[in-house]
């Protein structure tokens, strides 16, 4: 299947989106000091809001990863002659 210059454009920006947004996201949960991914701010004990959001932006992330990586091969194959 072959992709279109814009929407290897677009796939190539949400690729970039996700990844900028997801890192920002884990950053900010690691970071978390209201006591609702870590029992009492204690980084060995992280609750059942931190297992389920780190799983939701692994996800995204990688998801992320793979749609910017169609994205991209995508521009690299419209390049060629």
């Amino acid at each position: 299947m072959k992709l279109g210059r814009r929407t290897s454009w677009f796939l190539t920006a949400f690729g970039v989106w996700s990844v900028i947004i997801w890192t920002t996201f884990l950053k900010n949960l690691w970071k978390d000091s209201g006591g609702q991914a870590f029992v009492d701010g204690d980084h060995g004990r992280p609750t059942a809001f931190f297992w389920v959001h780190l799983l939701l932006a692994v996800t995204s992330l990688l998801l992320g990863l793979a749609v910017g990586g169609i994205g991209v091969r995508s521009l690299r194959t419209l390049r060629r002659p």
